[in-house]
């Protein structure tokens, strides 16, 4: 019998409300599968460019998404995503069901998945750690603060707990930070 796992999200808070969530996905068993990072840059191997690419197809796919600043690192994802139920009625070339976040990062690994697993010939394997990390963002400098430390990320990779090399990383620790290049997700700066 699988022992029962505790909830990180919020009591009582709808994932449905429009705003801001900093999300954070990580590689099952934190493998660096995704890419490197080499001179405090995030290069992309065809696996990250796969899960980039799917992190864009999600603001495509569902109307009321939009992508704020966001990286993919190599051995997880950060993204700020950005809802806003007010379009959801706006009409696009792939409507789409409404989902709450969690089906959107569902429909992110689902979808990442499915690409990497194809490319390397392992269908069915799992690619994604089983839940995610994620915060409401509630206020302008919250956003800036979390926008500033995705966009560093990768220059504190030799330090971070994510990266499975770092001095004193630990798979019990939190996630650390990110940004990607050449495919990265800066907005409008």
């Amino acid at each position: 019998m699988r022992p029962k796992r505790r909830s990180i999200r919020l009591r009582e808070y709808d994932y449905f409300h429009s705003g801001a969530y900093f999300v954070t996905v990580c590689v099952s068993n934190r493998e660096c599968l995704l890419g490197e990072i080499a001179g405090g840059a995030m290069l992309m191997n065809r696996y990250g460019l796969a899960t980039a690419l799917t992190l864009e197809w999600l603001k495509e796919r569902y109307a009321y998404v939009d992508l704020d600043e966001w990286i993919v690192m190599p051995n997880h994802v950060h993204a700020i995503i950005l809802i806003d139920n007010l379009d959801v009625g706006a009409v696009r070339e792939l409507p789409a069901k409404v989902k709450p976040l969690g089906g959107l990062v569902g429909a992110l690994k689902t979808v990442s998945s499915k690409k990497i697993n194809q490319m390397r010939g392992t269908p069915g394997e799992m690619v994604w750690q089983r839940n995610y990390f994620e915060h409401v963002i509630r206020s302008e400098n919250e956003l800036e603060r979390i926008r500033d430390y995705i966009y560093c990320n990768p220059r504190a990779w030799l330090s971070d707990p994510e990266n499975p090399h770092a001095c004193g990383a630990s798979a019990r620790d939190k996630p650390g930070g990110s940004r990607a290049a050449p495919t990265e997700g800066r907005r409008g700066k």
